[in-house]
């Protein structure tokens, strides 16, 4: 089969043929094996143990998936089985994860966030056998339905930390499995039983988020995946040396692609954040070389940026304020791929040397060669933002049920506004009531235990019905312009989509998210969720009075400040897209509430229930 390199590494000739082959290997565990073997002692990832960074070399990978597979297989594991694993980001997750797949088993993630219901019913729904809990937080989730989960041999609690006197038939700890594993170690056998997997075999399952209804088992095989990798190496930003930050929940195809199984391609290293609330600490400890992320994110760091500088002197905001318009002025060009007048490129060379290069620098971003932000739609003023100062960011769009990405910009062919052009091997086309339709190797094989749901989600000639609606210009480049299930259809017949007025919404630093309403209804109003960092240094600034949060949204200032910000986003629009009226949603909402998801998505329906009586008062 011919072959060519990108990036050091041999892939296809033609993305998307059969077999897929990354450097001859047509298997996760198969490419696993040869770059540790390959890699050795040098850096494969890095993790904080008591506020240190320490390294962990391709040797170590290698060697805990193995008696982590070994002790697993000593304990019944089978060809088939499904290995859950109920934790945070950290390197035994990864451990875990490959040492399932080298057994033949797949891999399934369980949010953190979930509940014990919502445990019980992922264990149930895949009926997996193997649950590994990170500590005694995620075991109390275990023990509060252990009776309603048949199918479980084994959990094992990764950190001993308070458990010390703890004991259960059914629970060990991960010390006493890596003894099994050595008590059992086999090398013949794990390699064997590596050899043994194949293209079309079950890897891992990804649940969705379950905005609507219970979440449904994405099926993914090694085939899937690695076609999601040979495709997704011709845009994102890593090569080997590179350095990875990772912090999205691995249960997410994008953070798994990215941060578990792109490393096994190019040899990148990956250091694990301490957690989501350190991750902008992190981020300026690890400066990665690229940063993939959710909108949420990306709003949050320029939110910080906005209030640094609102602290700043006089001298100081004149000259972010003047850098920032210097780099809009070159990105103007850059941008449309056209060259840069040499006047401009000067001026922002000026600036940059003088304010922006700290920033970056200040950010944990001076040695980002490109950032990437999907899963959500992002304000294109957002991407001017950053491109302005210096950090080029590109968005693109995929689904777990596409392995993880279909469409990207790339720095040198990005178009704001759109999610970029399919990637190798993917084909994209747009279908009946104007339906995004992606077809390609990476496209998953249908969900778990729900064939009625599968066959819906295929057109009759096998595309893939993505339930986004959008358009694709000359040049191919897709813009999205919203989801089927979220369409407005006003009282007077009008058709909206609301996620491109939501996502201009969020552009403001003082609005951390918003959710349109409007179905059957005369006009349209919102639900606004307020930044509470930046919302309470202005009250602040501003003497305005208040003791908690609610009472903050409720201030008649605070209120007056989220009405000019609506006000300047409704003169972008036409008068029927125009927000009437809006209601703060005064409760703190973090993952563990069902109104998120765990990547921070609000679930309309949920919001829309929950907060009945503020819709209605606005009608």
């Amino acid at each position: 089969m011919e072959e060519k390199i990108v990036k050091g590494v041999r892939v296809n000739a033609t993305p998307g043929t059969r077999p897929v082959q990354i450097d001859g290997y047509k298997t996760l565990p198969a490419l696993l094996r040869a770059r540790c073997l390959a890699n050795g002692a040098a850096t494969a990832h890095r993790e904080k143990e008591l506020g240190i960074w320490q390294a962990h070399s391709w040797s170590d990978y290698l060697a805990n998936a193995r008696l982590i597979a070994m002790g697993l297989r000593a304990l019944g594991l089978e060809r088939g089985d499904v290995v859950s694993i109920l934790s945070e980001d950290n390197k035994e997750w990864m451990y875990i994860d490959m040492a399932a797949q080298c057994m033949g088993a797949v891999s399934s993630g369980i949010y953190t966030t979930d509940s014990a219901r919502q445990v019980s019913y992922l264990v149930n729904d895949s009926q997996t056998r193997f649950l590994f809990v990170e500590n005694e937080e995620q075991l109390d989730k275990f023990l509060e339905v252990e009776d309603q989960m048949p199918s479980l041999v084994k959990v094992i609690i990764q950190d001993p930390e308070g458990l010390h006197s703890f004991s259960h038939p059914k629970c060990m700890f991960l010390s006493d499995l890596y003894n099994l594993g050595r008590a059992h170690d086999d090398d013949d056998a794990f390699n064997r039983s590596i050899d043994a997997v194949k293209p079309e075999d079950l890897a891992v399952l990804i649940y969705t988020s379950g905005t609507t209804g219970d979440p449904k088992g994405v099926m993914l095989t090694h085939e899937n995946i690695l076609a999601g990798m040979e495709s997704a190496i011709h845009g994102l930003p890593f090569d080997q040396g590179a350095e990875q930050l990772c912090f999205l929940p691995l249960c997410h195809i994008l953070e798994r692609l990215v941060s578990l199984y792109t490393p096994l391609m190019v040899s990148s290293t990956v250091n694990f954040a301490e957690s989501p609330e350190t991750v902008f600490d992190n981020l300026r400890e690890v400066s990665p070389h690229g940063f993939v992320a959710v909108p949420r994110v990306w709003e949050k760091v320029y939110s910080r940026v906005l209030v640094m500088a609102q602290d700043a002197t006089w001298v100081g905001r004149v000259a972010f304020a003047t850098a920032v318009r210097a780099g809009h002025a070159r990105s103007a060009y850059t941008l449309e791929g056209k060259p840069v007048p040499l006047f401009t490129a000067a001026w922002y060379w000026l600036w940059d040397m003088l304010v922006l290069r700290n920033l970056r620098r200040m950010l944990g971003m001076d040695r980002l060669m490109s950032g990437v932000t999907g899963a959500a739609p992002i304000s294109p003023e957002l991407l001017r933002w950053y491109n302005a100062i210096g950090v080029p960011l590109v968005e693109g769009f995929g689904m777990s049920e596409t392995s993880g990405v279909s469409t990207l910009n790339l720095p040198g062919a990005n178009r704001v506004g759109t999610v970029g052009r399919a990637i190798p091997g993917v084909q994209v086309r747009i279908g009946e009531f104007d339906e995004i339709q992606v077809k390609g190797l990476n496209v998953f094989t249908g969900y778990l235990n729900k064939p009625d749901k599968t066959a819906e989600t295929f057109a009759e000639d096998n595309w893939l019905k993505t339930g986004d609606i959008g358009r694709i210009d000359e040049d191919g480049y897709l813009t999205i312009t919203g989801r089927m299930k979220d369409i407005i259809i006003t009282a007077g017949g009008k058709n909206i989509t609301p996620a491109e007025i939501e996502s201009r919404l969020k552009f403001s630093h003082y609005i951390s998210d918003a959710v349109i309403i409007g179905d059957k209804r005369k006009f349209l109003t919102a639900l606004i969720m307020i930044d509470q960092e930046n919302v309470e240094k202005y009250a602040q600034d501003h003497k305005v009075p208040f003791s908690d949060f609610r009472s903050l949204c409720r201030a008649p200032e605070i209120v007056d400040l989220i009405k000019r910000e609506v006000d300047q986003v409704n003169r972008e629009f036409a008068r029927v897209e125009q927000i009437k009226d809006f209601r703060l949603i005064d409760v703190l909402l973090t993952a563990e509430d069902e109104e998120l998801t765990a990547t921070m998505k609000l679930k309309r329906a949920t919001v829309e229930k929950r907060h009945a009586a503020l819709i209605d008062d606005m009608y």
